[in-house]
C-alpha cells in the first residue's frame, strides 16, 4: 500500500474516532484497540497507528507503554485550564472583530442563540452555541487565533457530551443576548467582559460509567 494511500486513511480513521470520543460515544479511559479498528475500517496497522499518533496530538488519546493507547480522561483541572484559555482568546479575538462586524453578522448571531434556547439535546445547542462564537469572532482577520479557538471549543464539545448526553434541560443564554446588545452599541469592552466571564462558567454533574459506575463530570456550558 502506498504511503500517500496510507496517509489519507489515517486523516480519515482518526477524524471518526475523534467525532467518537468528543460526542462522548467512546469514553474517557476506554482502550483503543488496534486489531478492532483495522478491521472497521478494512486496512492494516499502519494507518491506524498513524490515526493514533495524531489523537495523541490532539490531547484525545494517551500512548501507554505495555498498555497501548487509551481515550484521555480529563479533570476540572483540564476543564479549568481550556476555560481560561478560550476566556483570553476569544476576548482578543472580539476585540479585533468588533469593527468589522456589521448589522447582518449580528442579525445571524442572535439567530443562532435563538436556536440554541430552543436545543433539545446537547448536540444541537452545542451546534449553535459555537456558531455563535464563530459568526462574532471570525471577522477578526486571525487565522491562527480562530483555529486555535475552534481547538478549544471542540475540547469544550468533549467536556459538553460527556456530562450531559442525556437529560438536557432547555435554557436562555442571557449572556448572549447581553454580548449582543453591547456590540450593537458599540461598546466593545462590556461585550468583551460579559464573553471572558460567559466561557468560564463551568457546571458539575454525577454521570454513570458504562461500568454501571457513578463518577463527576465538569463542562463548559458557555
Amino acid at each position: 500500500m502506498a504511503k500517500g494511500t496510507d496517509d489519507t486513511i489515517a486523516v480519515r480513521i482518526s477524524k471518526v474516532l475523534a467525532d467518537r470520543i468528543i460526542s462522548g460515544a467512546i469514553e474517557p479511559g476506554a482502550r483503543l484497540r488496534q486489531d478492532h479498528i483495522a478491521e472497521e475500517f478494512q486496512t492494516s496497522h499502519v494507518p491506524v497507528r498513524e490515526a493514533f499518533r495524531r489523537l495523541e496530538a490532539q490531547g484525545l488519546a494517551v500512548g501507554e507503554p505495555r498498555r497501548g493507547v487509551r481515550v484521555a480522561s480529563f479533570d476540572l483541572g483540564e476543564v479549568k485550564e481550556v476555560a481560561e484559555m478560550r476566556a483570553a482568546l476569544e476576548v482578543l479575538a472580539l476585540r479585533h472583530a468588533a469593527p468589522h462586524l456589521t448589522s447582518a453578522i449580528l442579525q445571524l448571531a442572535e439567530e443562532a442563540t435563538k436556536a440554541g434556547d430552543k436545543s433539545r439535546d446537547v448536540r444541537s445547542w452545542e451546534e449553535a452555541n459555537r456558531a455563535f462564537h464563530r459568526l462574532i469572532l471570525a471577522p477578526c482577520g486571525m487565522p491562527r487565533l480562530l483555529a486555535t479557538i475552534d481547538d478549544l471549543h471542540a475540547a469544550s464539545a468533549r467536556f459538553l457530551f460527556a456530562a450531559w448526553r442525556s437529560e438536557w434541560e432547555k435554557r436562555t443564554d442571557q449572556d448572549h443576548r447581553a454580548i449582543l446588545a453591547a456590540l450593537r452599541q458599540g461598546n466593545t469592552e462590556s461585550a468583551a467582559a460579559t464573553l471572558g466571564r460567559h466561557v468560564q462558567w463551568i457546571g458539575r454533574k454525577p454521570v454513570r460509567t458504562a461500568s454501571g459506575t457513578t463518577r463527576e463530570a465538569f463542562a463548559i456550558v458557555g
